[in-house]
């Protein structure tokens, strides 16, 4: 008899059971093309549509490659730091009792804290390009083991122009032996760049399908991450009694932790993930369809199972990682008739992403203010709050502008004056261009609010700092790409 489920495949125990315990029973399209030849070592080019199991279909081919040697022998890179997480998530309860140390390495994070887990010794890497490059030149990330190296997303890659870090990450791959990359378009730059990344690789092109736009008022509102429970907060206020909203996070995490934020600033809500029991799930959904509570925070993976006329409001907490799930999530409200609106809160790394989804499926998603508190309402239920993640780079460090000129000080000088009098670590201390009129330093995010007020009190030599923050650099976007 024909076996029709993942046993087909010479997969090892530990994962068929991982798989088991997930209840995933057969192979996808893109897995069932994709993992015979993977699994061999071929190199592999992919593409597949949103939710077509495809971390599946290159995760599995690494674990199955990888040893617990607590030594980098793959590396997956991604995008965003939203997708790396994903990633990683899967990719460790694929593993089952494997025992690989799977880890993130994106910006935005502690530099001391990663480089520790890295020197503690790590089998996998799933990172953003830029944070890579970051800690694999600080020394914390060695990429001359590397045996098998992915590439998910690569159409975003190219778009947020991280080709040239993604090609210097390879050349520091001496040894790999396997090259995967995913997308789910391929523009001819992604091509040309697969002559030369891969061997002969074999190509797996699965089909998509048609997807309905939902008539829906859509909304953006510009935001940090620090403040989107702020702006979360306004959108809660102008709820009616038998409204519901659903609330979207992408990850399981973040689906935990917004619910006990905002039950401190008073709104209720449930999280509903992949990792809640399938009875509590359905009793869940029960109660938000019987309208016993009117809130819902879910992940895409869980939100599949929701089919409720009611819902007046999506809210995008987070922009999601796939174009066609955008899609997915704001066709659950404007049902039957009913009027609906979906709100996306949009920081400035999420910005290109959310040109992404507009120009993929030619919607109008303007930008819009918080709403205002209502008339009964006289403060934020949320403070608003400096933020300072808003205004950092994907490597995490804020641009600090001083009025001090190379006629007065130097690198060294004002490298050894931040690390003494501010207290900031070196791993915390970025690039210092000191010029004619100026200088610019760059410090990270975490250290930057207590940079800044040291700044604005002290002085060197008699002269005063002078500081003032600048703005996060601008991100390349896509040909068709308009910031709004």
């Amino acid at each position: 008899m024909e076996k029709t489920g993942f046993s087909r495949f010479e997969i090892s125990s530990s994962v068929l059971n991982a798989l088991n315990k997930k209840g995933w029973e057969k192979p996808t399209e893109i897995q069932r093309e994709t993992l015979p030849s993977a699994l061999r070592g071929k190199d592999i080019i992919g593409q597949a549509q949103t939710g077509s199991g495809k971390t599946a279909a290159f995760g599995i081919p690494i674990i199955e490659a990888t040893n617990p040697k607590k030594v980098v022998q793959a590396i997956v890179l991604c995008p965003t730091r939203e997708l790396a997480i994903q990633v990683a998530e899967e990719m460790n309860w694929l593993q089952g009792d494997k025992g690989l140390i799977i880890e993130n390495v994106y910006g935005g994070t502690d530099l001391e804290k990663q480089a520790k887990k890295l020197e503690a010794g790590v089998d996998v890497v799933v990172g953003t390009p830029g944070r890579v490059i970051d800690m694999a030149k600080r020394g914390h990330l060695p990429l001359s083991k590397i045996k098998t190296f992915c590439l998910d997303e690569a159409d975003r890659m190219l778009d947020m122009g991280f080709f040239p870090d993604v090609t210097w990450i390879f050349e520091q791959a001496p040894n790999r032996e396997q090259t995967m990359l995913f997308s789910a378009t391929f523009p001819q730059e992604v091509l040309d760049a697969s002559e030369e990344l891969m061997n002969e690789p074999e190509q797996v092109f699965t089909g998509g399908t048609e997807i309905e736009i939902p008539a829906i008022d859509q909304k953006h509102i510009r935001v940090g991450r620090g403040n989107k429970l702020w702006a979360l907060g306004r959108i809660l206020l102008t709820l009616n009694e038998n409204d519901q909203m659903l609330i979207f996070t992408n990850t399981k995490r973040m689906a935990d932790l917004l619910v006990e934020r905002l039950a401190k600033h008073r709104f209720d809500g449930i999280a509903l993930h992949g990792e809640i029991p399938q009875k509590k799930r359905e009793r869940i959904l029960t109660d938000f369809r019987n309208g016993i509570f009117s809130t819902l925070v879910a992940t895409d993976v869980a939100a599949r199972g929701i089919d409720i006329d009611t819902i007046t409001h999506v809210v995008n907490y987070d922009l999601p990682v796939e174009t066609e799930s955008y899609v997915h999530r704001i066709g659950r409200t404007g049902r039957m008739g009913r009027s609906g609106v979906a709100w996306s809160l949009v920081s400035s790394e999420d910005a290109p992403q959310l040109d992404r989804i507009s120009s993929t499926w030619n919607l109008s998603i303007p930008k819009s203010e918080p709403p205002d508190l209502p008339d009964n309402v006289d403060r934020d239920p949320v403070r608003r709050r400096e933020d300072w993640g808003e205004i950092s780079d994907p490597f995490g460090m804020v641009r600090i502008e001083i009025s001090l000129t190379k006629r007065e000080i130097s690198k060294r000088e004002l490298a050894e004056w931040l690390r003494k009098e501010a207290k900031i670590p070196e791993l915390a201390i970025g690039n210092i261009s000191i010029g004619n009129a100026s200088t610019i330093i760059e410090i990270h995010v975490e250290k930057a609010g207590t940079t800044m007020e040291l700044l604005k009190r002290r002085q060197w030599n008699g002269s005063n700092f002078n500081p003032a923050l600048l703005e996060r650099p601008a991100v390349a976007l896509n040909r068709n790409s308009q910031l709004v």
